[in-house]
């Protein structure tokens, strides 16, 4: 069950990053303020943010039959269908999955999340990722720091300008994984598409929400490190493994899934 704590309150006057991201991704658990975001951003943003979403699940069903059966997903999101521990537990029903947010409307839709196999589990914490050591404190309740576990960061990193320490609070959890486990971590980026970056960011200024679309070089020490999985730190469309490849379109992320050694 989500720890037990007062619900906070959904701020419908402010919009947030998971619910323009919901918005994007054709969901309906959004408000005013964030269509108002969403609808400024390039047309393309749609289709970047469903690619995007569609690495996440190659990466996590990569990763669950390669053995690895524990999750931690941060930056969660509004639960859009198929989730993380859907993807992970068809393959492996006995995976643990623990998942974290701040936006308060992804807490009042945990159930969804928590929607587990008899033999698995779920779970999840409302928390930022901003503050790691708390995170890892509540996901040791139900992973074991003993066995490979697969940090996801989809989509976050971006949201967090440099004088938050992105690079650090990344290193602050991986540091905390035991060795062969991996960080599964998208990034937006203009390096495909420029002509689209000045949209993008004044959407977002508007909405006074902080973005920081980083080039390649940037995102590399996220992994720094790492040993990074083939194909590498590469777009969205071009990360795959043991299933075929996705059209090669254009994509706002960079993607990569490095291992602790």
């Amino acid at each position: 069950m989500p720890v037990d704590t007062p619900e906070p309150r959904i701020d419908t006057s402010k919009p947030h990053p998971a619910r323009v991201y919901d918005w994007l991704l054709g969901g309906k658990d959004n408000y005013p303020v964030d269509q108002a975001v969403a609808e400024k951003l390039p047309a393309e943003a749609r289709g970047n943010a469903a690619r995007n979403r569609a690495f996440m699940h190659r990466a996590s069903a990569w990763l669950a039959r390669e053995g690895v059966d524990q999750f931690l997903d941060i930056g969660t999101g509004i639960p859009t269908e198929p989730n993380l521990h859907q993807v992970v537990q068809r393959i492996t029903p006995t995976a643990r999955i623990v998942y974290a947010d701040n936006d308060p409307i992804v807490l009042r839709h945990a159930e969804a999340l928590l929607i587990s196999t008899a033999q698995g589990v779920t779970d999840y914490i409302h928390a930022d990722v901003r503050s790691p050591e708390a995170i890892i404190e509540h996901a040791r309740t139900l992973l074991d720091f003993d066995r490979p576990i697969a940090l996801s960061l989809i989509a976050l990193m971006h949201f967090l300008p440099d004088d938050q320490d992105p690079y650090g609070l990344t290193r602050t959890l991986v540091d905390a994984l035991p060795r062969g486990s991996c960080l599964v971590l998208s990034h937006g980026t203009a390096d495909q598409h420029p002509e689209l970056r000045a949209a993008t960011e004044d959407a977002y200024k508007k909405g006074a929400i902080p973005l920081r679309m980083r080039t390649r070089s940037e995102v590399e020490p996220f992994f720094e490190g790492l040993e990074l999985v083939e194909p590498g730190l590469v777009f969205a469309t071009e990360w795959y493994r043991d299933t075929p490849a996705p059209v090669q379109e254009r994509s706002g992320f960079y993607v990569g899934v490095g291992r602790v050694r």
